[in-house]
């Protein structure tokens, strides 16, 4: 077990004290209160490699393939959380856990609001039932490190459902951002913005706000989308301006290589992108939100393969950009 760097215990009391301290005002956190109690970066040793991930498996039964062992399952991915998930409190407890006994963090994603991504079934059955999910998130993650990326598409695509559930859908990501504030200040999270393609910087800037943005580290791009780093540089440059500043944002960058062909959807000649990695100004990280090789849907080049199930065809794909 690798020995904690010196002062993390002492860090780590300290933000349990302010854990408790802050439950008596939530309600009402402090803005960028997670981003003054704790930064992830200095308590861990670069990010976790989830030995469970559907490519590690793979490469267990297929020892033979070095070349996607070396190039998708050696490289740090997120792992998601949602309805499929079981128990989320002792699944996310689990995960951090084995990251915080390696000394690395792990980069979740939450993705389980009611009606699933643009209606079309899926997440939580209620309002009540998506603020206990998320509360078990919240407690799973405790006063460990991580990242978590919040609701992918939820805000991008609120156009899909009808105009009178806008503001309870609001209310959830509201809800969400001010438990993970208050109850976990050594996480940094990100609230879910869409890619270049979703539609009005502003609108977007103005729908972050609603949901208390500031609250947190800042918004997430291009989840398990293909447009290129470049373009998302400069998207998320116009939503920190429309947002007049104060904010953070990250990039997917793991299926972004050869940029996008307007599908998001297993599309072909997609190309691996960097690797995870902190990243400058004005980018806080470049992650791998999707693990390259787990499919988009039954759609593109695997029409009968399930979202998120692995496909070492899709992987060496995008290895080779073909």
């Amino acid at each position: 077990m690798p020995t904690p760097r010196p002062g993390r215990a002492v860090l780590l009391v300290a933000a349990g004290l302010l854990l408790s301290a802050a439950l008596v005002v939530f309600g009402r956190p402090e803005a960028g209160l997670a981003e003054a109690t704790g930064d992830p970066l200095k308590l861990t040793n670069g990010f976790y490699v989830d030995p469970g991930s559907a490519a590690a498996a793979y490469v267990r039964r297929h020892p033979e393939d070095t070349e996607l062992a070396t190039k998708i399952a050696g490289q740090a991915s997120a792992r998601w959380f949602g309805m499929w998930s079981g128990d989320v409190k002792a699944g996310v407890a689990a995960y951090t856990m084995a990251a915080d006994r390696a000394d690395k963090l792990p980069v979740l994603v939450a993705d389980n609001l009611p009606g699933g991504p643009c209606g079309i079934g899926g997440g939580a059955a209620s309002e009540a039932a998506y603020r206990a999910w998320i509360g078990g998130l919240s407690d799973g993650i405790g006063v460990r490190p991580a990242v978590v990326v919040l609701e992918p598409d939820a805000l991008a695509r609120l156009d899909c459902f009808p105009p009178a559930e806008w503001d309870g859908r609001i209310a959830m990501l509201k809800y969400a951002v001010g438990l993970l504030a208050v109850k976990n200040p050594n996480t940094w999270v990100y609230l879910d913005a869409g890619n270049v393609g979703s539609g009005d910087a502003k609108e977007i800037a103005r729908r972050l706000r609603l949901a208390d943005v500031g609250k947190v580290r800042g918004f997430a791009l291009n989840t398990a989308n293909y447009f290129t780093t470049s373009e998302s540089v400069a998207r998320g440059t116009a939503l920190l301006q429309a947002l007049g500043g104060g904010s953070h944002f990250i990039i997917d960058t793991s299926r972004n290589g050869n940029g996008s062909d307007g599908s998001a959807c297993n599309p072909p000649t997609r190309k691996l992108g960097t690797p995870p990695a902190v990243a400058t100004s004005p980018v806080d990280l470049h992650l791998w939100l999707r693990t390259p090789g787990e499919s988009d849907g039954p759609c593109g080049q695997t029409p009968t393969l399930p979202i998120r199930t692995f496909s070492p065809l899709l992987a060496h794909h995008l290895i080779t950009g073909t």
